[in-house]
């Protein structure tokens, strides 16, 4: 071929020192040095006699007759896969067209004849460890262009699988995260420099002696995040245990003993303020050391401390409360009952704080007790048993009026009474959280919110609060829930100050008291979180309303809403709980408008 007729694929392949012809030769010296080396073997090995060909040659020979088509074939086949590829195609797009096929070919059979050698079931020594072996279609390369026994071959195999798996799990851990950041508000962006040191920090905890001048507030962060990651262990705590400090929080103690709950009192015998999450170990011999010793509690928050027996806490309530100011006692099983409460009132008269969850023993007679802390501003019951009005009621007549927050979750038949109670009494409430009930009515929800003379709200959870019957669940004659009256006094009372509005599973609420309540003329500046999951009404266009009437909402979740499929979210927000394929939006990329931004 003249240098005229080369084809514009020949000239990129002659520009990058490619030679069809060289790689030909190339891989042929290369298969007859490697068939000289193995006859030279064999021949050692066996001698063979003057009559008497070489086994190899005859070997080779005799299947040469038998394989021919079936290699020419084969060789066929992997040059046509070669011309295929994607590579080779957009070479020959971008360097050729149809009149260079010739050159193609040529390419073509090269790159397979540069891979085939040396061809299956010749001998060929591995580049690693340099054992003889048979070479198959399957025989690997290793990193120096040699191929490898299948001993190697295994060991690479094993070596690169391991490290796809761990890349993979890398992706499916991040993918994860950004989930769990989601749902816990943690928007994605740019992290500033303090977090980024902070999360360094916590990744190589294990070599960290000592936290130096790190303010109080960065701490509580660095005990959060080895907390979630379980990693608040014996070897750690004392990252968090500074003499002269009057705080400590443990965000997660399932992996600390009895002796390392004793070393916080030893080592910051100046703590006011105790908070501890999943203290399972917490138990009698650490109370009988913090009675001993000189530590005025001024806040304890315990939580998973069932071993803690009632004596105990008797002689805590009696011996350790006169600078009390906030109790939090949660998830205790058959401790801290009905006695304790009773306790409580006679030798904290000065408690602020009171918060009791999940706890087997407390009844309607314990209940009753708390209304005797008249000093009492932020109130927080979660009862395991079922409790009735009756006690609520006189907690709200005796301290209703200096109450900051009330909250009463998992209280599914008290009645219409408490929210009177609450209406009458109640003039000072920023939070209001009432759960999981099914015999409150609309009509006491608008009852309450009608004429209050309590500010404006700012924080309400009235999640679950709905009409019950399995079989007519759709048919609510008594009007049993948050209702469409009852969420529209709310609104009217609260919405210009409302941060927070959770009325998960309240599906009595109609489509046209949506539309009311974020109509055109309708602003709620303050809002930033909305939880409307499970109420039937909700649509693409109330969530439009929504967006549009509060300008200010970071997330908005609607799970089990199916009228919600196709919404444009405005940039900067988030939409949870979209019943389709896609899942969950994630930060909107639109304007108030529908433009993208």
């Amino acid at each position: 071929m003249s240098v005229c007729s080369q084809s514009a694929l020949t000239d990129f392949l002659a520009s990058h020192n490619i030679n069809a012809n060289q790689i030909r030769q190339d891989a042929n010296a290369r298969r007859a040095a490697a068939l000289a080396s193995q006859q030279a073997a064999e021949a050692d090995s066996n001698e063979p006699s003057a009559s008497e060909e070489p086994e190899p040659s005859r070997a080779r020979r005799n299947e040469t007759k038998a394989q021919t088509n079936k290699r020419k074939k084969e060789e066929e086949k992997a040059i046509a896969k070669i011309k295929a590829s994607k590579q080779f195609q957009r070479r020959r797009r971008q360097y050729g067209s149809d009149e260079e096929m010739s050159d193609e070919d040529e390419a073509a059979r090269a790159i397979f004849e540069e891979s085939m050698a040396p061809l299956p079931d010749q001998k060929e020594n591995c580049e690693n460890c340099d054992k003889r072996f048979t070479v198959t279609p399957y025989s690997r390369k290793g990193e120096d262009g040699g191929l490898l026994c299948p001993e190697c071959t295994k060991e690479l195999d094993k070596e690169e699988g391991a490290a796809k798996k761990r890349r993979k799990t890398a992706a499916g851990r991040q993918r994860r995260q950004l989930q769990s950041n989601l749902l816990d508000g943690i928007y994605p962006g740019a992290k500033d420099l303090m977090t980024l040191c902070i999360e360094t920090l916590a990744k190589n905890v294990d070599q960290a002696e000592d936290l130096g001048d790190l303010p109080v507030t960065m701490v509580d962060r660095l005990a959060a995040i080895l907390s979630k990651k379980r990693l608040v262990k014996s070897s750690t705590l004392n990252l968090f245990l500074r003499p002269g400090f009057d705080t400590v929080t443990i965000y997660d103690g399932s992996y600390l003993s009895s002796d390392d709950y004793i070393r916080i009192f030893q080592y910051t015998p100046t703590v006011k303020h105790l908070r501890l999450k999943n203290a399972v170990q917490f138990k009698n011999v650490v109370m009988d050391h913090l009675l001993a010793t000189d530590v005025q509690l001024e806040t304890f928050s315990i939580h998973g401390a069932n071993l803690i027996d009632d004596e105990r806490w008797d002689q805590f309530l009696t011996e350790k409360s006169a600078e009390l100011r906030a109790l939090k006692v949660y998830h205790t099983d058959g401790h801290f009952g009905d006695e304790q409460l009773e306790v409580l009132s006679k030798t904290c008269p000065e408690l602020k704080r009171l918060k009791v969850s999940h706890n087997q023993k407390v009844t309607d007679e314990g209940i009753k007790h708390i209304a005797k802390l008249t000093n009492l501003q932020h109130l927080s019951l979660e009862i395991y048993e079922k409790t009735s009005s009756k006690p609520y009621v006189e907690i709200l007549n005796g301290v209703g009026p200096g109450l900051r927050t009330f909250c009463l979750g998992t209280v599914h038949y008290i009645d219409d009474s408490v929210l009177d109670a609450i209406h009458e009494n109640c003039q000072n409430i920023t939070k209001l959280r009432i759960t999981d009930n099914e015999v409150l009515t609309d009509a006491g929800f608008e009852k309450l919110f009608t004429n209050w003379y309590n500010p404006p709200l700012t924080y309400i959870d009235l999640h679950k609060c709905r009409h019950i019957d399995a079989a007519e669940p759709r048919e609510n004659p008594n009007n049993i829930g948050l209702g469409s009256k009852g969420f529209e006094a709310l609104m009217q009372h609260s919405g210009k100050t409302l941060k927070y509005l959770d009325i998960n599973s309240c599906r009595h609420i109609s489509l046209e008291s949506f539309e009311r309540v974020f109509a055109e003329d309708k602003k709620y500046l303050e809002l930033k979180m909305i939880n409307l999951s499970f109420c039937q009404a909700v649509n693409d266009l109330v969530v439009g309303y929504i967006f549009r009437s509060c300008p200010n909402l970071k997330t908005l979740v609607v799970f089990g809403n199916f009228g919600v499929r196709d919404v444009r979210v405005p940039k900067g927000k988030i939409l949870i709980g979209v019943p389709t394929a896609l899942g969950m939006q994630i930060e909107g990329t639109e304007d108030g408008e529908g433009r993208a931004v």
